[in-house]
C-alpha cells in the first residue's frame, strides 16, 4: 500500500466519521474541548511537518542518508492531506472569525499543492527523486535511446515509427504541461494497439519494451517542456511559500488568543 493510499483512507475514514457523528445527532467535537484540542493539535502538527520536514530534507546535504527524497515527498503529501482534515474536524463546521481566515487560508495551500505536485512530476528526476540537470537528462536520454536499439537487436527486428514515436512530441511546449494527463491517456490506448502488430515476441519482451519506450517518451516530453516547467515552477513557489508563511502565521495568533480566552483571561 503506497502512502498516497493509506493517506487516502484516513482522510475517509476521518470524514465518515465526521457525517456519522452528525447524523446520529451527536454533532462534532466542540473545538474547546479535549477531543476539538486533540485534533485541532493533531492537524496543527501535522500541517507544520508538512512545511518544514520534505523542505528540511531537500535542502539538506548531511539528510541523504535518511531516505529517498520521493519517500519524503509522499510522507509530505500524506501530512498535507491528514493535517487539514483533522483542522476541519477541529472547527466543527464554524468558520468564522480568525479560524475562518485560518481555514480559507488551509484551503488554498492544500490547492495549491496538488498544482505543486502536479507540476513536480512534470519535471525530470532521477531514481532518488532529485532534478536531473541538462546534461543528466540529455544522458537518460541517450540510454533510453541505446535500451530500445539493444532490445530491437536482441529480438532482431526493427520496430516501425508509428510504435517507436507514440505519440509525437508537439512543437509547442504548452500542450505538453496542460494536456499531460491527455497525452498519457492516448498514449496508453495507442500502445495497446500497437504492441498487438508485434508479432513473434513473448508477452514479457513486450512488457519490456513498453517500459523502454514509456520511459524514452516520458523523458522526450520533459525535455521539451523542461524550460517553461521550470519557469511555472519558480512562479508556483513564489505563491505557495508566501501561502504558507501566512497560514502558520494567523494558526499562531489563533492558538495564541484561544488559549488565552480559554484559560488566562477567566
Amino acid at each position: 500500500m503506497t502512502a498516497l493510499r493509506a493517506a487516502a483512507i484516513i482522510v475517509v475514514l476521518l470524514v465518515a466519521g465526521w457525517t456519522a457523528l452528525t447524523l446520529s445527532g451527536a454533532g462534532l467535537p466542540q473545538p474547546s474541548g479535549l477531543a476539538g484540542y486533540l485534533a485541532g493539535g493533531t492537524g496543527f502538527a501535522l500541517m507544520l511537518m508538512t512545511e518544514t520536514l520534505y523542505s528540511a530534507r531537500k535542502r539538506s546535504t548531511r539528510a541523504a542518508g535518511w531516505g529517498r527524497l520521493e519517500s519524503w515527498l509522499q510522507v509530505h503529501v500524506v501530512t498535507g492531506l491528514v493535517g487539514p482534515a483533522m483542522i476541519v474536524l477541529h472547527t466543527a463546521g464554524r468558520f468564522h472569525g480568525l479560524a475562518g481566515v485560518v481555514a480559507l487560508l488551509m484551503a488554498l495551500i492544500v490547492v495549491s499543492g496538488f498544482i505543486g505536485r502536479y507540476i513536480y512530476t512534470s519535471l525530470p528526476r532521477g531514481a532518488d527523486g532529485v532534478e536531473l540537470g541538462d546534461s543528466d537528462l540529455a544522458s537518460e536520454i541517450a540510454a533510453a535511446e541505446a535500451r530500445l536499439q539493444e532490445w530491437q537487436a536482441a529480438n532482431q527486428m526493427t520496430l516501425p515509427p508509428h510504435i517507436t514515436d507514440l505519440p509525437p512530441v508537439p512543437y509547442n511546449a504548452w500542450p505538453i504541461v496542460l494536456g499531460r494527463v491527455f497525452i498519457e491517456w492516448e498514449y496508453r490506448w495507442r500502445w495497446l494497439w500497437s504492441k498487438s502488430q508485434v508479432a513473434g515476441v513473448s508477452p514479457k519482451e513486450l512488457d519490456r519494451l513498453g517500459a523502454i519506450l514509456a520511459r524514452r517518451r516520458q523523458l522526450r516530453y520533459q525535455a521539451a517542456g523542461l524550460v517553461l516547467m521550470r519557469r511555472i515552477f519558480a512562479a508556483w513557489h513564489t505563491v505557495h511559500v508566501p501561502l504558507g508563511v501566512a497560514l502558520f502565521t494567523t494558526a499562531a495568533v489563533h492558538i495564541v488568543a484561544a488559549v488565552y480566552y480559554a484559560s488566562l483571561a477567566r
